[in-house]
């Protein structure tokens, strides 16, 4: 039997990546809402089996600028009221955070690139365990504060709080593990001004993608699977 999915993208180049394989292959009818392009799918967001929430170079807290943030906001803090499967990613890590009324702000550094995680001694024991010390990619300059209800997973030095879990149903990662190596390209033309102002080169970035990144989604995969595993236990 199938289930559905229900994908919101806030920006084409960052999509579903490895993932896109992955969910039909378990057994879920994927559909793309883009937000703020299309209507907001309030009702699918509270009914669908499993949201994914992606990300987007956009601050939770820039509501003057993108004012469908606060129904986008409110739409995933009444599904986690109900604690259905919820998986967000960066952007999407953040208005998880957000909707549970923590705070999400400027963090004190731009994180762009490859780098390993700390793992909490929870993390070491939840579905992260696969990543080690596996390089994932990180591409966000704001933190958030952890989320009530939820247990801090990973950690780097610039952003304390990586990856957190609430319960088995929702799983909040400020880095990218879902990113397939060979679409970098997108994401250092979709990004070049932010990259151009963080001083990192696009040359850089191809490298750490080159030396990194299929084993990076590799282990993305295991790691998601296993998260949905317990999410539909």
């Amino acid at each position: 039997m199938s289930r559905s999915c229900l994908v919101l993208r806030h920006v084409a180049f960052e999509g579903l990546g490895v993932l896109a394989k992955l969910l039909p292959e378990l057994g879920f009818e994927v559909r793309i809402s883009e937000v703020g392009v299309n209507p907001l799918p309030v009702e699918d967001i509270a009914s669908c089996d499993l949201l994914v929430v992606l990300g987007g170079p956009i601050g939770v807290y820039e509501v003057e600028n993108y004012p469908w943030l606060v129904d986008e906001i409110a739409a995933i803090g009444e599904r986690l009221k109900a604690r259905k499967p919820t998986l967000g990613v960066c952007l999407g890590a953040q208005l998880i955070a957000a909707s549970l009324g923590a705070r999400v702000g400027p963090g004190p550094a731009k994180e762009i690139g490859y780098a390993p995680l700390g793992l909490t001694p929870t993390g070491l024991n939840s579905v992260l365990a696969p990543l080690g010390d596996q390089p994932v990619l990180h591409w966000h300059g704001d933190n958030f504060d952890l989320p009530r209800g939820s247990v801090r997973l990973a950690f780097t030095a610039a952003c304390p709080n990586q990856a957190f879990a609430i319960g088995n149903h929702a799983l909040g990662l400020q880095f990218h593990l879902e990113v397939e190596p060979e679409s970098i390209e997108s994401w250092l033309i979709g990004h070049t001004v932010e990259l151009s102002k963080a001083g990192v080169r696009p040359a850089s970035l191809r490298r750490q993608a080159a030396q990194y990144g299929e084993e990076t989604a590799a282990r993305g995969a295991v790691v998601v699977a296993r998260w949905l595993e317990e999410a539909f236990a």
